[in-house]
């Protein structure tokens, strides 16, 4: 087993958005891969291996501390930025075996890009249910509330000014209530400010307070606003993480036929910023023991290197 630490949708080569990335030929239960993520302490881990599924490259599986979630922009993009760190990307096109589907994964220079699914819209929801949700009004009377998703159902909360979303501290048991009843991920609050388009995420309801960079709620976000009339375009470049001091730049672009949404891909930079020692002990109190962190003689790296190589 090799973990690293790398941060997605960097921005100048800084801030982005960490997650841990674990490339493993062992089988992990549940319970191990939560606490492999609680350990690293960041709001997602993805868990790489290669896939038995013909024609697809790799699986990913990613884990919040709480729970595991069917699939993450920014864990994925820390993963490849890992294997491209590693020299063990030799093509341009990957194919990807995730809980929310196969996705297609494209290198282009220096920016991955990752295939999300088709948009799902679902209901609007009404202003005066988030009254709670912060400490101080917030929701912007112009721009309708919805649940959008291209993999991770969240809510697009259009907010009133860019001040306004800078201050607001959100009340996370309030936003865990709305995420259950509403069965969604959690809250993706944004404010259009002339020709930016900055974002704060919320996600208490899976231990994940505030992310500074969400691939898939960006990607929801675009088709929100291209499916709304808000902003009709074929890319969009989204702001996020400022509040937590980790500035991050998310690319969409939609792939549009007859003026609908036919196929949504999300793009980014990233950064290497540690790779775990080889053995790599947890403290006591883990569900983990040392003994799984051990890496093999042979190294699940060489495996992915193996494929990378072959399909050449």
């Amino acid at each position: 087993m090799k973990i690293f630490v790398a941060s997605a949708f960097s921005k100048n080569n800084s801030g982005g958005n960490k997650a841990g990335v674990c490339f493993t030929n062992e089988n992990l239960n549940e319970k191990q891969k939560k606490g492999i993520s609680s350990e690293l302490g960041y709001a997602e881990t993805a868990f790489l291996s290669v896939s038995s599924i013909k024609d697809v490259d790799f699986k990913i599986e990613y884990f919040t501390p709480a729970e595991e979630v069917p699939l993450c922009g920014h864990a994925t993009i820390a993963a490849f930025t890992v294997m491209k760190n590693h020299n063990l990307l030799k093509k341009e096109n990957y194919r990807i075996e995730t809980q929310s589907g196969i996705l297609d994964i494209r290198i282009k220079n220096h920016t991955i890009f990752m295939e999300q699914n088709k948009p799902q819209f679902f209901e609007y929801i009404a202003p005066t249910i988030f009254d709670n949700c912060y400490d101080m009004k917030v929701v912007s009377d112009q721009l309708p509330i919805q649940i959008v998703s291209t993999g991770l159902r969240d809510i697009m909360l259009p907010v009133m000014n860019l001040a306004t979303l800078n201050k607001m501290n959100p009340n996370f048991e309030e936003i865990k209530r709305i995420s259950k009843e509403y069965d969604t991920v959690g809250i993706h609050a944004f404010v259009i400010d002339d020709d930016r388009i900055v974002c704060r995420n919320f996600a208490p309801l899976y231990d994940v307070p505030e992310e500074s960079a969400t691939g898939t709620s960006n990607c929801a976000l675009a088709c929100y606003l291209h499916k709304n009339e808000i902003i009709k375009q074929d890319n969009y470049i989204f702001e996020q993480g400022y509040s937590l001091h980790e500035p991050s730049e998310i690319t969409v672009q939609l792939e549009l036929v007859k003026n609908q949404i036919n196929k949504v891909v999300v793009g980014g930079n990233g950064y290497v910023v540690e790779e775990k020692a080889k053995q790599w002990f947890f403290n006591s109190e883990s569900s983990i023991k040392s003994p799984i962190l051990t890496i093999p003689d042979r190294s699940p790296l060489d495996e992915i290197r193996r494929v990378t190589y072959n399909n050449n």
